[in-house]
């Protein structure tokens, strides 16, 4: 069992040795705050919190770029989506008249914008054309693959901001901004973990247990747990007590029909410098509590066994 001074020092931010080498955001990660956390002991919980000095502290950083402002849903302007895209999605995929002017596997959020009710799973798109089942388990670089929503299966976690973009994208949808996401997480009532503003554990998925202390108890060193191949190693979501299918959590959801939205997998939003809300299995309370969850430490292109995502769209018109 690793002791909490021992994963205290590095980062999970790519680096350029991606095997043993520590985060270049190592030296101020120990200032931060953490997010990955569970079972008593402090797994990576610093490494997804961006400190106060960041900016300054680390050679690249955005200090150019501004707070990320989740109350005002202008505050960023997403990518636009394709023209016309929901209009060429198949009859199945289009908006249905019960379910104001969203698809049928996005819930309307007062008409002004839809979302997916369940947190994002992946089709391969083939290069005859063919589509089919991507593993929740693997990472997604270099494969053509499209965003769904569906009940009972395993959401994609092992995916980046940049790599959700694209996948949402595919399906005539696009990342949610930041106050989107939180709106409709908090469900009509602006509720702080959507069903309650008190916290009821085990309600949603937020209970679970460290894989990466299960799946590599032996190591103790935390420059060689932190690593890339390990943070991203497909057993880690595979383990009981990890990821749950989507809904089964059948209280995790508010007024809107969404689920999922707090706890189970990290959530990219529209950042093009990279942000992730919600919290996961091991922790929705560190980086702000249920629908305020905001970790920003890493880079679109990042990813690790808690990031996944859910799609946003314009209403039809």
């Amino acid at each position: 069992m690793l002791t909490g001074a021992a994963l205290l020092g590095v980062g999970c931010a790519r680096s350029a040795s991606l095997s043993t080498s520590p985060s270049p955001y190592a030296a101020v990660i120990n200032r931060g705050t953490s997010h990955h956390t569970g079972g008593g002991e402090l797994g990576l919980a610093r490494a997804h919190a961006r400190p106060a000095k960041l900016e300054s502290a680390v050679p690249g950083s955005r200090n150019a770029r501004g707070p990320l402002d989740l109350a005002d849903p202008g505050s960023r302007t997403p990518a636009a989506r394709p023209g016309n895209a929901l209009e060429e999605l198949p009859p199945g995929d289009r908006p249905l008249d019960s379910n104001g002017l969203c698809p049928p596997d996005m819930a309307s959020i007062d008409d002004h914008y839809c979302i997916d009710r369940y947190e994002g799973s992946l089709l391969e798109v083939l290069p005859n054309g063919d589509e089919r089942t991507f593993s929740p388990f693997s990472a997604v670089e270099g494969r053509l693959v499209r965003a769904i929503s569906e009940p009972d299966v395993m959401p994609q976690g092992y995916i980046s901001g940049a790599n959700a973009k694209e996948a949402c994208a595919r399906s005539g949808k696009r990342l949610c901004k930041a106050a989107e996401w939180r709106q409709a997480c908090m469900g009509p009532e602006k509720r702080k973990y959507g069903y309650s503003d008190v916290n009821e554990p085990n309600r949603c998925n937020d209970t679970g247990r460290s894989p990466l202390g299960v799946l590599f108890r032996g190591e103790t060193d935390a420059a060689k747990l932190y690593t890339w191949d390990k943070m991203n190693d497909p057993a880690l979501n595979q383990l009981a007590g990890t990821l749950a299918k989507t809904g089964s959590h059948e209280g995790c959801a508010n007024g809107y029909g969404v689920f999922d939205m707090v706890g189970n997998l990290h959530e990219w939003i529209d950042d093009p410098g990279g942000t992730f809300l919600g919290g996961y299995y091991l922790d929705t309370h560190v980086n702000g509590d249920g629908c305020s969850y905001t970790a920003d430490a890493h880079e679109i292109w990042y990813h690790d066994y808690s990031t996944g995502f859910r799609c946003c769209a314009d209403v039809a018109q």
